[in-house]
């Protein structure tokens, strides 16, 4: 019972403002203006309604809407953010990945349960699924050709270095062997067209290959998603010895820097421009006929100014035809490509991602990676 809402309102405002509590205990994401009462954290708006869909997990109530009693406060500030993180976050692996308020819900949602329903970072042994170095299991896929989505085997073996998948059930060679060294992996929901959207890329030849996979279990989606990071992180630690695991993380899976429609003219600028889905990711722009395809139709590697790469609004008054109105020219030491967008919001946010890769020092291994790029004119 609340013996002054008044005075229990302040209070819980007060509590708010301690260190740990003014961002959010699931996902960072600043001035949270829930709390669990049955957990002692506070939450942002988007983590709420997670704790709330999730049945038994927590009770959550509105630190400036709802009423507090006296016992709720009492156990709020015997625990808060810090003291939850230190109970619930004790043995969080270095490669498991902490959602922030960004990520898609399915990441939020199994951080969620992880810490609190199920106490994975309290019991090690709950994490053998995706730590053990080996998973198999079957998810769908979708086929390159048709666009169907059929159910695949797939092997995960960080004593081989690969992850695999088997087109029939029974046989005894993969269609595909994706080393551990170039894999990638990013959530995709609204692309893929389901909640639990996986891009797994890979390398080939050089060249980026594109599989796009979901399973209707967000669970087992997000370890298959955790135990590629985990092997990522073991191939990394032995890789590079030296390096601390705060280096190697950023290295394990990573989002595209941006995507969308552009349209692109062809080496001699003297083309027609046509419309194709660009993916920036890091150093690579790719672009596709669809935002499904399997394999790039070509990639731009796109280096630093110190090594004569450059981004500028607008085309060469030389072109002519029909084109979207806002243009970009990247220039590169062995020649200029020339893009066009749809609007100037979507120029701006191009111009400000390539801005970003050419205006970082490339580092030794990219210098590689520059020399054997190849792209389709």
């Amino acid at each position: 019972m609340a013996r002054d809402p008044e005075r229990n309102s302040c209070l819980l405002r007060d509590l708010r403002q301690r260190a740990g509590n003014e961002l959010c205990a699931d996902c960072g994401a600043a001035e949270p203006d829930w709390v669990s009462v049955t957990l002692g954290v506070f939450v942002c708006q988007g983590c709420s309604l997670i704790h709330r869909s999730i049945e038994g997990l927590s009770q959550v109530k509105s630190v400036l809407q709802d009423t507090f009693e006296d016992k709720e406060i009492e156990f709020i500030t015997s625990m808060g953010n810090e003291a939850a993180k230190a109970k619930y976050e004790q043995q969080v692996p270095p490669f498991y990945h902490r959602p922030s308020h960004t990520d898609c819900r399915i990441l939020r949602e199994q951080w969620i349960r992880a810490k609190y329903e199920r106490e994975e970072f309290i019991h090690i042994e709950k994490q053998e699924p995706y730590s053990a170095g080996y998973r198999e299991g079957f998810l769908w896929k979708r086929g390159r050709d048709n666009g169907q989505f059929l159910s695949r085997k797939f092997i995960l073996s960080e004593r081989e270095g690969a992850l695999k998948y088997f087109n029939k059930q029974d046989a005894k060679e993969p269609k595909a062997i994706m080393r551990i060294q170039t894999l990638n992996a990013t959530f995709q929901p609204a692309k893929i067209g389901n909640p639990c959207g996986l891009q797994i890329t890979y390398l080939r030849d050089n060249s980026t290959r594109n599989i796009f996979v979901y399973h209707e279990d967000s669970k087992e989606m997000v370890d298959w998603f955790t135990a590629i990071r985990a092997a990522r992180f073991n191939y990394q630690k032995v890789a590079f010895p030296g390096a601390n695991d705060e280096d190697l993380v950023p290295r394990l899976t990573r989002n595209f820097m941006k995507e969308g429609y552009m349209e692109k003219t062809g080496p001699r600028h003297t083309e027609g421009f046509k419309k194709r889905w660009f993916t920036m990711d890091d150093r690579r722009l790719m672009y596709f006929k669809d935002p499904l395809d399997a394999y790039a139709r070509g990639e731009v590697f796109i280096g630093s100014k110190e090594n004569s790469y450059t981004v500028v609004p607008g085309l060469p008054p030389s072109i002519q035809g029909y084109h979207w109105k806002y243009g970009i020219t990247i220039g590169t030491p062995d020649r200029k490509f020339l893009f066009a967008c749809e609007t100037e919001a979507e120029q701006k946010d191009w111009i400000a991602a390539f801005q970003r890769v050419v205006n970082r020092p490339m580092m030794p291994q990219e210098y590689a990676v520059e020399a054997h790029f190849k792209h389709k004119p």
